[in-house]
């Protein structure tokens, strides 16, 4: 009874193992079916091709025919990752990375991630490439990423015409103010405000940079002063500045 209570076992497996003539030998693990064989071929065959996510491949076997939850394809995924999940807490990536898995790190932050967003797609090393083709396979992404190129594209054409540009501006801006995703109609919402501003800024040669670059050195000389100079030591600084 003591070595029952103490190891947390049965009285009768104690028994059992107390009067039995040798070790008794651990039986072989039997696996059992699981509705996720069916589906195993191809869920195999799309990891293959470079696709990391769970609920993308639970919508494509549940067309299939699959009748399970997502969370038995999460825990299939999990065992052959290449990449972290999206939602992998930091401190797990910081543990991974301490200790040497084959993982890669943590995902760009939200400010690199734009930069890759608006460079020129053959422009990118073949390792961002691959990070847009990753994160290309959630649905939500792929909206942002067709406004992004095309709000770049608008950008840098700056051959167009006036009119075919101003006309392609107000289309991209009313898509994107009804597109669902809320940080493209915050964006959008902005940019319509100052609408006028950015036609002008799409179809004209000219470049307030000067301006703003005299603003921010104005700024700067008031910040070292605390906020506290006048504008006539404002304006002696920014001179001898000169």
């Amino acid at each position: 009874m003591r070595i029952s209570r103490t190891i947390g076992v049965a009285h009768g497996t104690v028994r059992r193992f107390a009067t039995a003539p040798e070790f008794p030998g651990r039986a072989p693990h039997r696996r059992q079916p699981s509705i996720l064989d069916p589906y195993l071929e191809h869920l195999a065959r799309r990891h293959a091709n470079g696709c990391e996510n769970a609920t993308q491949l639970w919508r494509e076997i549940r067309a299939l025919g699959y009748a399970g939850t997502a969370k038995q394809v999460r825990r299939w995924l999990q065992e052959r990752r290449r990449q972290h999940a999206p939602t992998a807490p930091h401190q797990y990536r910081r543990a991974l990375a301490a200790s040497g898995s084959p993982v890669a790190g943590s995902l760009p932050s939200p400010k690199q991630l734009a930069w890759l967003l608006v460079r020129r797609p053959d422009e990118l090393p073949a390792e961002d490439a691959w990070l847009l083709r990753q994160l290309a396979q959630d649905a939500g992404a792929t909206r942002v990423l067709a406004f992004v190129q095309r709000f770049v594209t608008l950008v840098r054409d700056r051959a167009a015409e006036a009119s075919v540009m101003q006309a392609s501006f107000d289309q991209w801006l009313d898509d994107a103010r009804t597109c669902g995703i809320r940080a493209v109609e915050t964006f959008a919402r902005g940019l319509a405000q100052d609408a006028a501003a950015v036609r002008a800024a799409l179809t004209t040669p000219w470049s307030n940079g000067q301006t703003e670059g005299q603003i921010t050195k104005l700024k700067l000389l008031k910040r070292q002063r605390y906020g506290r100079a006048n504008l006539d030591l404002l304006r002696r600084r920014l001179l001898l500045a000169a």
